[in-house]
């Protein structure tokens, strides 16, 4: 959607440029999610330094010099923290060195520190990898996920980040919650695509919706006698677009996933009212696909 935008609004016709920054910028997702895990790491890391500070004091009184190390032990932490595989790709793929960035480190470590839940798991005497996971699931949701100044760092960093910032929140919660035991070093490492297939959907839906966007839009049109084409706001029209590319061109995806997911993607990002008027367009578009038998599907339960 945001390939096809951006190729309306410059006015490009060089769809392998386009194509070219859309596989980018899907990597960039993966790189966010690299990124958010090590900044746990650094958190971590930052603990642990101020530990050592504490203890090395003058005058350190007792507490200091036998502190409470239950968030630095944390099991989620460490697992992160020696997970190999996760070190290496981000040496590979040259992603944030968060001791450069460590004012932002500083600063989420005092919010967390500073918080009633990070008192209670401090003084509670009980210890299991399941409160360890429900205090990191807690802190990322309620101190990582929405903090302001973390916010402008990857806004300022990564062109396309903003955007993918909810959904790789989304998907480091989804990896947390599924932990049960000690993880393989690449379960933190799923995947960006499930195979060569996957990544190619988005090449080819990008390049296929373009390509016929004139003829999409006259279907568009035809469905809308009442309304003024230049009424229909254009994140509107390029998700009909994509919907009757993905009826049209992509034989295997189902109409109702095909609906679905377009529904979601306009009430995120368009406004109030456009899952409705899109839902309607596509709903008479489809009717009249199976009147005239032209809906291109294949196989069971695709209709």
């Amino acid at each position: 959607m945001q390939s096809v935008y951006a190729f309306n609004q410059s006015r490009n016709t060089n769809l392998q440029k386009e194509e070219k920054f859309l596989a980018s910028s899907m990597e960039n997702m993966y790189n966010l999610y690299i990124v958010l895990l090590n900044l746990l790491i650094a958190i971590q890391r930052k603990a642990e330094e101020q530990l050592i500070i504490s203890q090395k004091k003058y005058l350190a009184t007792e507490a200091e010099k036998n502190p409470n190390k239950k968030f630095v032990e944390n099991r989620i932490l460490q697992f992160l923290k020696h997970n190999e595989l996760l070190k290496n790709t981000s040496k590979d793929r040259k992603l944030t060195d968060w001791d450069i960035e460590d004012d932002y480190v500083k600063l989420i470590y005092q919010e967390i520190i500073d918080s009633e839940e990070y008192h209670n798991y401090m003084i509670n005497k009980d210890s299991s990898l399941s409160i360890d996971k429900e205090y990191i699931l807690s802190v990322f949701k309620h101190i990582i996920a929405p903090n302001e100044k973390l916010y402008e760092y990857i806004e300022d960093n990564g062109l396309t980040w903003v955007d993918d910032l909810p959904l790789v929140n989304t998907l480091i919660l989804k990896m947390l919650k599924k932990l049960k035991s000690e993880p393989a070093d690449s379960y933190f490492l799923p995947k960006l695509f499930k195979d060569e297939d996957d990544k190619k959907f988005a090449l080819d839906l990008f390049r296929k919706t373009v390509l016929n966007e004139e003829k999409f839009r006259e279907e568009i049109i035809g469905k809308t006698p009442n309304w003024d084409a230049e009424r229909i706001t254009e994140i509107d029209a390029i998700l009909l677009k994509m919907a009757i590319c993905e009826f049209h061109k992509f034989p295997s995806i189902p109409v109702k996933v095909t609906i679905n997911e377009y529904l979601e993607i306009a009430k995120e990002y368009s406004t109030p009212k456009s899952s409705i008027f899109i839902n309607g367009i596509l709903d008479k578009l489809i009717k009249d696909y199976q009147a005239d038998n032209t809906l291109n599907k294949s196989g069971r339960g695709l209709i």
